[in-house]
């Protein structure tokens, strides 16, 4: 059987979040407005960035960058749904899980990256405005965001080659909507104690220090607030942080969401419907927190919505 894994013949079962057959027509319609709106508001975000000189400055270079993570991500998960709902196939081929697998491990781990590289940003910004342009230069900006395509390149890399060398007895079912690499592991007839130990170092090196460091930038940053004489300056302060804060608490709050539901419930259908919010709907709001919460996004967007209306 492991030669059949490594050949790409064995096939899983996504058994989705729910077998119902009349909730599968709402669940398509959930699904598809969801990934049409993510698409949508990320790419507005992009354009709006780049066709805005106002807007070519770090931070929203790395902004454009998490809108791009984001659509990738949602790509990686929700047509795959939307295509078994409608041909009503839940088979997935064990190739076509193992490439939604590292891209499921890929992507989030760029969005967690990204999210400490802005924090990082705002840190500068505020506690050392005077020298920020010469410490954010194009070029550290350019290694930043290199290095986290790198990190995640590699890290999913590393797990998808211990995957690889696990075997499976027989053509199983995936009690999930999408290859989540636990669930897999949980379907293994065999030792997947290297892979498990690699998931903890993993969550703890690309999941706490991460956090930690954006605590860390936070903390000085309020420090800072603290000492500005100016209102004014306390409010620009707030306005710029205040999207990345909450773009970062919806970030691991539906991350340590879906862990502690796996880890207080039993029922594989919780666990599927907890992955939704870290999946699909924190993608699907990212875009609508920085344009409500940030006045230069909002800004940009409106010039560009009245350049296209213009054309037309």
């Amino acid at each position: 059987m492991e030669e059949r894994n490594r050949t790409g013949i064995l096939e899983f079962i996504l058994l989705g979040l729910s077998e119902d057959p009349e909730l599968q027509p709402f669940i398509f319609g959930l699904f598809l407005s969801m990934f049409l709106v993510t698409v949508l508001g990320n790419l507005l975000i992009i354009l709006a960035i780049c066709s805005d000189p106002h807007l070519h400055t770090p931070m929203y270079f790395f902004l454009s960058n998490l809108s791009l993570v984001d659509i990738c991500f949602s790509t990686t998960i929700v047509p795959k749904v939307l295509l078994n709902i409608h041909t009503e196939n839940k088979a997935i081929s064990y190739m076509d899980c193992l490439s939604q697998v590292y891209f499921s491990m890929f992507f989030p781990i760029l969005d967690t990256l990204l999210l400490t590289v802005m924090a990082y940003d705002r840190f500068v910004a505020i506690c050392h405005p005077l020298h920020y342009t010469l410490i954010m230069n194009a070029r550290l900006c350019g290694l930043l965001v290199f290095m986290t395509w790198f990190i995640g390149v590699m890290t999913s890399l590393l797990h998808i080659s211990l995957m690889m060398h696990l075997s499976f007895c027989r053509d199983l079912e995936i009690p999930h909507f999408f290859c989540e690499l636990t669930q897999i592991l949980k379907l293994a007839c065999s030792d997947t104690f290297l892979n498990s130990t690699l998931i903890y170092f993993m969550t703890g090196v690309l999941g706490v220090f991460p956090l930690v460091g954006i605590l860390f930038s936070y903390s000085q940053i309020a420090s800072s607030i603290r000492k500005m004489s100016s209102s004014g300056g306390k409010q620009k302060a707030f306005s710029t942080c205040g999207s990345h804060l909450s773009v970062v608490s919806l970030f691991y709050g539906t991350g340590v969401g879906v862990y502690f539901t796996s880890a207080v419930t039993h029922s594989p259908q919780q666990v599927s419907v907890a992955s939704v919010m870290y999946t699909v709907v924190t993608p699907m709001l990212n875009p609508f927190i920085y344009s409500l919460r940030n006045k230069d996004v909002k800004g940009a967007l409106g010039r560009l919505l009245s350049r296209v209306t213009s054309c037309l």
